[in-house]
């Protein structure tokens, strides 16, 4: 079966056993040249079993788009190049039950999303397309949360530990700059106490070492909410690493580069609750280790620039001491403290972003019912 693949294949199935799921909009951003080729490729995988495609059917008529899972002969062919033992077939199809009807999957599906629209502008299609076959730019890391949290952990001493939890952690190389992050999505189901309480953690984890902190969230009232509640949190001061925020809604996250664009606003105690200047992600400050990259291979996609969790180096940079916070006293404003940031034209904050995937229906309009395609 695996040889019955081509490396397109190869690829999405790698996707899909680390990040679960994906919707038919998300795999033609990042592998095809349309929607309909897209379509008829993942027909093709669906008949062969090795992708799992289901819907929710929503009460007043109508669909959800058609999500992808990783099916059981996938599932197979993933562990046998794990040199894994495989599922049996009533486990993995209950846990593919518990996916169509896990209450998190909206999140994890705005989650990757997000990647999505960044691995979108490395799509090896276009690339053949323009004549930059073979190019590594843009998103060359992304890690979901799993793999996060089994790398971003610290022992404290005395039986206490500190592990992150982002949303996924990703690195972005354009125009000569490497911007590493952790990933926080906000769908606006969690109150900001509980947003903000998060900022623990990373605290005390030396989350400055490894990159910055992003706050993705789904409105520029909620934007404004959270920039207020980070500065109660912090009471002021210095939280030890870099934090931005943009809004996913079309006033702030409205670029035609989607979250590559300039929508993200620095958070600084002086900032104020309204982001003063936007940034590309590019342009903002560069945070973490620089790894050379490895070889692009379909085993681990988009993950040339990830590192070794057996580096030496990651691990002292992990039991390294833990800084003081930094007086940020005028760093808003001060062009040396961005690290080399470069401004843009606030201008460009109007246009319109067109997101891979049409928003999601209110939950109001959803039923529970799944429909379901082997």
């Amino acid at each position: 079966m695996w040889f019955r693949l081509v490396d397109r294949d190869r690829r999405l199935l790698a996707l899909l056993a680390e990040h679960k799921v994906l919707t038919t909009n998300q795999i033609a951003a990042i592998e095809f040249l349309s929607v309909r080729r897209a379509q008829d490729r993942l027909r093709h995988l669906r008949e062969l079993g090795v992708v799992f495609a289901f819907r929710e059917s929503y009460v007043r008529g109508g669909t959800s788009q058609t999500r992808y899972a990783l099916g059981y002969l996938g599932a197979r062919l993933i562990a046998a190049q794990r040199a894994e033992k495989p599922p049996s077939p009533k486990a993995y199809t209950e846990s593919l039950e518990r996916l169509a009807l896990w209450p998190k999957l909206d999140h994890q599906l705005g989650v990757n999303d997000f990647f999505c629209a960044l691995a979108a502008h490395r799509n090896p299609a276009r690339l053949r397309e323009t004549g930059r076959d073979g190019e590594v730019s843009g998103l060359t890391q992304w890690w979901s949360e799993r793999r996060c949290t089994e790398f971003f952990w610290k022992y404290q001493g005395g039986g206490r530990e500190t592990r992150l939890r982002p949303d996924g952690y990703g690195c972005w190389e354009d125009a000569g700059r490497t911007v590493r992050f952790f990933l926080e999505h906000d769908t606006g189901t969690e109150s900001l106490a509980k947003v903000t309480g998060k900022l623990d953690d990373y605290a005390a984890f030396p989350t400055d070492a490894f990159g910055v902190l992003l706050f993705s969230v789904h409105s520029a009232r909620r934007e404004i909410a959270l920039r207020a509640a980070l500065r109660r949190a912090l009471g002021g001061g210095d939280p030890g690493f870099v934090i931005a925020t943009a809004a996913r809604d079309g006033n702030t996250f409205g670029h035609a580069d989607g979250p590559a664009g300039p929508v993200w606003g620095l958070w600084t105690p002086q900032s104020g609750d309204n982001a003063p200047r936007r940034y590309g992600l590019a342009e903002l400050p560069q945070r973490g280790p620089s790894v050379e990259h490895s070889a692009s291979n379909t085993d681990q996609p988009l993950n040339e620039a990830a590192f070794d969790r057996m580096d030496p180096e990651m691990s002292r940079r992990i039991d390294a001491p833990q800084p003081e916070p930094a007086d940020l006293a005028g760093y808003a404003d001060d062009d040396d403290d961005l690290d080399d940031v470069t401004l843009y034209d606030d201008a460009d904050d109007d246009h319109v972003y067109r997101a891979p995937v049409a928003p999601a229906r209110p939950d109001a309009l959803r039923s529970r019912r799944t429909r379901w395609a082997a």
